[in-house]
């Protein structure tokens, strides 16, 4: 199996993403160098994306981050078949104890102070509630009594970590909506302008400052036209993903989205 390059890689994905691309190479030449597996940090959904690209056919690639439908995840990748369990990719739950009779904790402060605690973001993945005041969140299990011990506030509130037991982990809250939304064309400015009610010209202006991405991706044209499935984000507005489009009578397209808008005060 030969070697990858990262540069036969960097056409297919936008320009800011190519430490990221780097680094998933780095991954790939290791495993075949070594002949050994490997188990990665808590990927997002565009560094696995990335990294399928990279290894293709050549490796096996199989991933969990906790719970169903997480949205970061730990990849195990090798060049042979494994029957995993979960306990496999070493991946803990935690949960938030707090006086939440007098509290409210948030999805950004959490974010904010795991993300200031002295450690990178993808040693942690999902923050999830289940919307009555319960908060858990997914770590590397090597990492369980750093969080016990470093993480005992978050903002002004006292807090204390407890790893729990795969049972105990909450079925998220779906705060998502179905937009339906007629536009006269499927191009991605189009598409956002019609659901965030904002014209195209500032969707353009929002691509070209690199707001805007397409199923986890950054991408630079207007024109590019969407498809059901895709999943479109406009920084600080949202994101959506397109469940069904059909044509009107007066040749229109009526788009059906699940949308997740962005809550300001989270």
């Amino acid at each position: 199996m030969l070697k990858r390059q990262a540069s036969s890689f960097y056409p297919h994905f936008d320009s800011e993403e190519k430490s990221t691309v780097d680094k998933m190479v780095g991954f790939f030449n290791q495993v075949i160098f070594k002949h050994e597996a490997m188990l990665t940090d808590f990927l997002d959904p565009a560094q696995r994306d990335i990294l399928k690209t990279v290894v293709g056919s050549d490796l096996f690639i199989q991933e969990f981050g906790g719970y169903n439908d997480a949205e970061k995840k730990r990849v195990y990748l090798s060049e042979d078949w494994v029957n995993l369990m979960p306990m496999d990719y070493q991946v803990t739950a935690c949960e938030i104890y707090y006086p939440s009779k007098f509290a409210q904790l948030t999805h950004s402060s959490i974010l904010g102070t795991l993300a200031n605690s002295g450690i990178e973001t993808n040693t942690f993945g999902d923050i999830i509630t289940d919307g009555t005041g319960k908060w858990q969140f997914f770590i590397k299990t090597e990492l369980l009594n750093f969080f016990i011990q470093q993480i005992d506030r978050i903002g002004h509130t006292q807090v204390k970590i407890r790893s729990i037991l795969p049972a105990e982990i909450l079925v998220p809250e779906d705060d998502s909506q179905i937009v339906p939304l007629i536009v006269a064309s499927l191009r991605i400015d189009a598409v956002l302008a019609g659901i965030s009610k904002t014209s195209r010209g500032q969707l353009k202006t929002a691509i070209n400052t690199n707001l805007v991405k397409l199923n986890w991706h950054g991408v630079q044209d207007s024109n590019i036209i969407v498809k059901v499935d895709d999943v479109l984000s406009l920084r600080h507005f949202g994101r959506s993903q397109i469940m069904d489009i059909t044509t009107t009578k007066k040749g229109k397209y009526r788009v059906v989205l699940k949308l997740w808008q962005t809550k300001k005060h989270k």
